[in-house]
């Protein structure tokens, strides 16, 4: 082949590779701003009852405002609800209205409704943090010199065996 076509193909190769950088550079600015967008517009819904469809929390919080989603958290093994809930409303102005419901009862038992969180990769309850030393390397087992499991009354001396 002639070496022009090679030039022109690294020269192709290239501008594709800028194109699809500048592509998801973009798209990763409009996903976080997105998502913090509708994390100011959502709530987080505790101590929902196992019972509890998304129509029903749906009737329970119109009085807020226009709801986009409502997501019932479920044990991803089990498939049961884990007892909490967010609402995502159209409007940031909805979750103040849906604050006001916090501590009532809904299906007889009192929902915490709070604002939902920010969610920081790398910060997880699942794992408690570090406690010095005494974790992370090799501690070997070593026998005691004393009885090995032998019945009361034995000897440990003069028997090979």
């Amino acid at each position: 082949m002639d070496e022009s076509v090679y030039d022109n193909l690294d020269d192709e190769f290239d501008e594709l590779q800028r194109l699809q950088n500048e592509t998801l550079d973009s798209t990763d600015r409009t996903n976080d701003t997105s998502q913090d967008d509708v994390d100011r517009r959502s709530v987080y819904v505790g101590n929902v009852e196992y019972s509890a469809t998304p129509q029903n929390l749906q009737e329970y919080f119109k009085s807020c405002g226009q709801i986009n989603r409502i997501t019932i958290m479920v044990d991803k093994w089990t498939g049961h609800p884990k007892g909490y809930a967010y609402i995502e409303f159209a409007q940031e102005e909805s979750v103040e209205n849906a604050l006001l419901l916090n501590e009532t009862l809904f299906k007889e038992r009192l929902i915490k409704v709070t604002s939902k969180r920010k969610n920081i990769p790398g910060m997880s309850r699942s794992k408690p943090p570090g406690r010095g030393r005494g974790r992370g390397f090799f501690r070997p087992h070593y026998k005691s010199r004393g009885r090995q499991n032998k019945p009361y009354g034995s000897r440990s001396y003069g028997k090979p065996y």
